[in-house]
């Protein structure tokens, strides 16, 4: 299976919204998720020297760096939650064991999602009082985004349970 997060947008779409079982509802989240972590990310780079103080500056460049790599954790888990809901399609003939299993690694990684659209929810107040004061429009947009994230993950939690 080709990596949906090395897909461009056009094909994801196409796929998302074609009859096959992947990728679903919880990969779309964590898209989402990496799209609100990649405005977070925008908005310090176009901070970057307008904070106002060095230890303003500090902090921006690590609001930077962890929205970065959040993003990049966010993409992995657009995939990791296609091939987590196939294990569970797999087992639906297995044993109650095998079966169980798969839910539980189903429910594992919208939980992670969930996780990370919080880590990065944290990193928004800094920006929207020292940040770009152009760009709060797009601090709000990754907010509304995360939420989106964090409330999609959470129905695939639930989903899940075993």
């Amino acid at each position: 299976m080709k990596l949906y997060q090395n897909h461009t947008l056009k094909e994801y779409i196409h796929q998302l919204g074609s009859r096959a079982p992947v990728p679903g509802g919880g990969s779309a989240a964590a898209l989402s998720g990496a799209l609100g972590a990649a405005l977070i990310s925008m908005v310090a780079e176009y901070s970057r020297g307008k904070t106002g103080s060095p230890a303003r500056e500090k902090k921006n460049l690590q609001i930077l760096k962890e929205s970065q790599k959040i993003s990049r954790r966010f993409l992995e888990y657009v995939d990791l939650d296609a091939q987590a809901y196939l294990q569970v399609v797999r087992t639906r003939k297995s044993p109650e064991r095998m079966k169980k299993a798969a839910l539980k690694k189903a429910q594992a990684v919208p939980l992670e999602v969930c996780k990370l659209a919080y880590q990065t929810l944290v990193l928004t107040p800094f920006l929207v009082e020292y940040g770009n004061p152009h760009l709060v429009s797009d601090v709000e947009v990754a907010i509304e985004l995360l939420l989106a994230t964090f409330e999609s993950a959470m129905i695939n939690v639930k989903i899940n349970q075993l």
